[in-house]
């Protein structure tokens, strides 16, 4: 079978279509190999001590565990010295790291949830890594600033998340649909083994959190209710539950087979406009979805067209396919 490695793949959408530069293969690849290394500490768990808390809280104030740390270090040591960044932003650290002087810096700004799902980790169930690229704004003064992040989502030129699960896949986009890519632990490559997902318009799946259902906003109950009407509400079909708390492992499963996922803003904290991150979960997420035919709003309008205003901003999120998305999104 002559399969096509995660470097090939990225080669030819050059050559075809000019999305790829040498210093943007690097900065993708690089981060594809740290995900693989994390993948192989997530795999030995309680043999490697990585599960447990770390005894330290992150900016939101949540308590981080040691997987998050080791992910997050893992991607700025791996990072910091290639040469194709100008600074990096995690949702673990307070303020963006910015390339040393002793690096050479580049044209790039990489943004990421290093683990996702955390709340997962010590269960064994799928967690994930999310990803985002960004191209440093023109300006005079050529170091990074923290307000060079703050870029709607639209300007992304590449995102994609890997997910830790019975296999480890790494979904990617960089503006050309999407593409998804296997690891085979034994060698570390990534073989390209699903060239062009896409959302199904129809669906019978959605993804929420249900415990949080007398917080919600009255669109989001209008529209759960009906759901569960099932055949004999308003929809007129039987509707399937489906939640993992890890946002990577409810989003590839719409990638796969179809579904919405939705984590709305609700009563609990009504000064936040979401829960979810705008930069490090929601912008990667809706552009990938986007990019496979799908919809992403925060109840009111696009998710990729929202202006940041801060480094950790949060967002409500509906996501998935288009029909049902534009469904709940009407409802607000």
């Amino acid at each position: 079978m002559n399969r096509i490695s995660l470097t090939r793949h990225l080669v030819e959408v050059h050559r075809s279509k000019g999305l790829v530069p040498t210093a943007l293969q690097q900065l993708l690849e690089t981060v594809a190999q740290t995900c693989a290394q994390i993948s192989q500490a997530v795999g030995r768990g309680a043999l490697s001590d990585v599960l447990g808390e770390a005894g330290s809280d992150n900016v939101q104030g949540e308590h981080q565990k040691k997987l998050d740390i080791i992910a997050n270090d893992a991607l700025l040591d791996a990072n910091v010295w290639g040469g194709s960044l100008a600074a990096m932003a995690s949702e673990e650290m307070d303020h963006p790291f910015f390339i040393p002087n002793h690096y050479p810096t580049g044209d790039y700004l990489l943004l990421f949830d290093p683990l996702d799902g955390s709340s997962n980790i010590d269960v064994n169930v799928s967690i994930g890594t999310i990803f985002s690229v960004l191209r440093m704004p023109e300006h005079d003064q050529r170091a990074a600033t923290e307000k060079d992040f703050l870029q709607c989502g639209r300007r992304q030129i590449a995102a994609g998340y890997a997910v830790y699960g019975p296999s480890t896949m790494l979904v990617l986009s960089v503006g050309d649909g999407v593409a998804a890519f296997t690891l085979e632990r034994e060698t570390g490559t990534w073989w390209l083994t699903e060239a062009q997902m896409s959302v199904p318009s129809e669906t019978r799946e959605y993804a929420i959190n249900a415990s949080n259902a007398r917080h919600w906003e009255a669109p989001v109950k209008r529209y759960v209710d009906e759901l569960l009407a099932g055949a004999s509400g308003p929809r007129g079909k039987d509707f399937n539950t489906r939640w993992v708390a890890s946002m990577v492992a409810d989003v590839h499963r719409i990638l796969v087979r179809g579904g919405v996922f939705m984590y709305p803003r609700d009563a609990r904290e009504p000064g936040k406009p979401g829960k979810l991150r705008l930069l490090y979960e929601a912008n990667p997420m809706s552009f990938l979805i986007e990019q496979a035919g799908g919809m992403a709003t925060d109840g009111h309008g696009a998710i990729l067209d929202i202006e940041p205003t801060g480094l950790h901003q949060r967002v409500a999120v509906f996501l998935g396919a288009r029909t049902e998305v534009e469904l709940v999104t009407s409802y607000h």
